[in-house]
């Protein structure tokens, strides 16, 4: 009965193995050894002298091919990364098996085993690209036509604050999102569902074009991401970051007084982000450990100045004093006419009588005036501020 795989998104090594004369060796043993982990894969050229290891773990690796009645060949510190193959053909010499000969790999000129545009951001590249709030979809918009759409979902549906970015013209969701070889796209929204901490990736691949065909749900372009794992050596990184009000600059306008609750000039602002990664061998060259964790504490403050009506026209429209005739509009110099007659109503006064009491229900729900400019009493007369509290946690372990 046939076996059907799942499909699994990594990285390989494949290649052709040929004699002096060039022609094609098969039955050629191939092993394939992780530089960091120690760990191996063996496989065996076809009648084409064709070979190929696949779902590698984007790593540095050497490549040893032997062969009987002949040295036996290896290319070392061959870099694999996610979603590719890297080719690495060899040309046996005569000689004893014993004998090795080994070969500087070289990058090739050419791409000949898939046709897809896409840009690869390594480890290092993770690791020191400056973004702004460590937001890995940010890597996304510095590869060629990439835009960020110009709204964003709420933060109650994307509280990993996952960026809406559009490729090559199309629809943000139409963008597809891998990790670790299992799809991480919210099919409703369209945005990453998983937004890994930078700490934990180790390549990241952004296809645009020529994608291949497992990505079948992908119309814009697919972003492809791969978690570190242990290796032999002990590592580690630790990281914070920190920004406040405290160093922040006060609007002239709507931050001139101090809040009468908190009597602050500026609204509480926080961004903190903090955490660290740890990783190692359980059993050398066998078994490892990887772990990661972030934090983020954030308060989003906010100021704004907004007209409200004057104290005047609250307190004859709400009648508080029980003396009022009508809602006195004579501060303002929009004339109010009666709209059954046309006519101005005296004095820009509404009689208490032709009020609309859905109006003044709304009225008595707005701020009195706590802004007030001499020179200009009734615009911008109100100032408010705020703090919004978004934390977050996120671990991994491998």
């Amino acid at each position: 009965m046939p076996t059907a795989s799942g499909q699994a998104v990594y990285g390989s090594i494949i290649g052709t193995v040929t004699d002096p004369s060039g022609a094609a060796v098969p039955g050629a043993k191939v092993t394939v050894s992780s530089v960091g982990k120690g760990t191996s894969e063996t496989t065996t050229t076809n009648e084409s002298g064709n070979y190929s290891v696949t779902h590698l773990i984007p790593d540095t690796y050497n490549i040893k091919v032997e062969g009987p009645g002949f040295k036996a060949f290896e290319v070392k510190n061959v870099l694999v990364s996610v979603d590719t193959a890297s080719r690495v053909d060899g040309q046996f010499q005569v000689g004893g098996s014993t004998e090795t000969v080994e070969v500087t790999a070289e990058v090739p000129q050419l791409k000949t085993d898939r046709a897809d545009v896409a840009t690869i951001f390594s480890e290092k590249q993770v690791e020191q690209l400056p973004i702004y709030n460590r937001n890995f979809t940010q890597l996304v918009l510095l590869t060629p036509g990439t835009q960020q759409q110009g709204w964003s979902h709420a933060s109650s549906e994307n509280p990993q604050n996952s960026l809406q970015t559009k490729v090559n013209g199309q629809t943000f969701s139409g963008t597809g999102f891998q990790l670790d070889g299992t799809d991480n796209r919210d099919p409703i929204l369209g945005i990453i569902v998983i937004n890994p901490p930078l700490d934990s990736v180790t390549e990241a691949k952004v296809t645009s074009q020529n994608y291949d065909a497992e990505f079948g749900q992908a119309i814009a372009g697919v972003v492809t991401s791969q978690t570190k794992s242990g290796s032999n050596s002990l590592h580690g990184t630790a990281f914070g970051f920190r920004r406040s009000d405290a160093l922040q600059a006060r609007d002239p306008f709507a931050n001139k007084n101090p809040n009468p609750v908190t009597h602050r000039f500026l609204p509480q602002t926080l961004w903190g982000q903090f955490g660290g990664s740890v990783g190692g061998p359980i059993k050398k060259d066998k078994l490892f450990f990887f772990g990661d964790y972030q934090g983020q504490r954030q308060k989003n403050g906010s100021s704004f100045t907004q007209t409200v009506p004057s104290d005047l026209v609250r307190t004859s429209c709400l009648n508080a004093s029980g003396t009022s005739t009508g809602c006195d509009l004579s501060q303002y110099s929009l004339t109010a006419t009666d709209p059954t007659t046309g006519m101005a109503f005296p004095g820009n006064v509404i009689p208490l009588n032709r009020l609309s009491p859905a109006a003044l229900a709304i009225i008595s729900q707005l701020p009195a005036p706590n802004n007030t400019n001499p020179s200009s009493p009734l615009v911008s007369n109100f100032a408010g501020s705020g703090t919004g509290i978004l934390n977050s946690d996120q671990f991994d372990v491998y």
